[in-house]
């Protein structure tokens, strides 16, 4: 049976749907030695050339395999930064066939938990709007927050690029006196910057904006800022069920890596103050 380009491409782990539906578009891809279009389906026996480079058909498809990492400010959800910067990409393990692909992205000022996976599938399902897979953020906001604002959020605000809304809000409890409140909030879409927009459509001002949770995958309170852990087999697949895919049989991680004891979060530590002087 024929499926589409992209699909292949993504199931061979070497990027997102949505990023090789770019390539395709760039003309980095070709079929049976004629450039590929948008679109295209294939057949188990086309050879298929990725930047003149044959794709092997024979590959398996490589176990699927899910990062947790912290994402710090400062850093950029891209794979190369032309002025320098880092980015999520910086520390992450190598892999031998395929690469990380990030699921979704965090602004520049946006912290907290970022998931890379190498299967392009799950990747995509995750991210498209039509999972609705859910998104937790911790936000500080500097302002006057009455309940009319709080209301118009859960119901739905006009931004530009249509209505957006919070599936749930909850105010921290003790900051009743202060004008930074903190609150924890959920939606199931990831338009661009649409946490903070959403705030702001009420003259309301973000000054800390931090992703919580994924899906059913909770941030790690212990993993360092710019430090990763892999996810346990059965935290993959409570993943791939949000995604309507089969369940991974397979798993890297030992049994005994489930806990982030003090030693091993030193070592993160260490890993990390390395890197960051090694950037300097």
């Amino acid at each position: 049976m024929s499926e589409k380009l992209q699909k292949v491409l993504a199931n061979a782990g070497i990027g997102s749907r949505r990023e090789m539906e770019k390539w395709i578009e760039q003309g980095r891809v070709s079929v049976n030695g004629q450039l590929a279009t948008l679109g295209q389906r294939v057949e188990a026996e086309d050879k298929i050339r990725v930047d003149g480079k044959l794709l092997d058909p024979q590959t398996e498809k490589p176990i699927c395999r899910v990062l947790m990492y912290n994402k710090p400010e400062g850093e950029l959800c891209s794979r190369k930064d032309p002025e320098g910067r880092d980015t999520v990409f910086d520390r992450l393990p190598r892999m031998k066939h395929g690469r990380w692909i990030a699921v979704g992205r965090l602004d520049i000022n946006t912290s907290g938990l970022l998931l890379f996976t190498n299967d392009g599938e799950l990747a995509n399902r995750l991210m498209h709007p039509s999972h609705e897979v859910e998104r937790e953020y911790a936000v500080r906001v500097f302002g006057n927050v009455t309940q009319d604002i709080l209301t118009r959020l859960k119901n739905g605000v006009k931004l530009e690029d249509g209505e957006a809304k919070f599936t749930s809000i909850r105010r921290h409890p003790g900051d009743e006196e202060s004008m930074n409140h903190w609150f924890n909030v959920t939606l199931s879409e990831g338009r661009n910057r649409e946490v903070r927009r959403m705030w702001e459509s009420q003259d309301v001002k973000v000054s800390r904006l931090i992703r919580v949770r994924y899906g059913d995958i909770e941030l790690e309170k212990r993993l360092p800022q710019g430090a990763w852990v892999e996810l346990q087999l059965k935290q993959v697949n409570a993943l791939r069920k949000l995604a309507s895919l089969p369940p991974e049989k397979e798993s890297l991680v030992m049994e005994d890596d489930k806990r982030l004891d003090h030693v091993r979060i030193s070592r993160m530590r260490r890993a990390v103050r390395k890197h960051q002087i090694a950037k300097k």
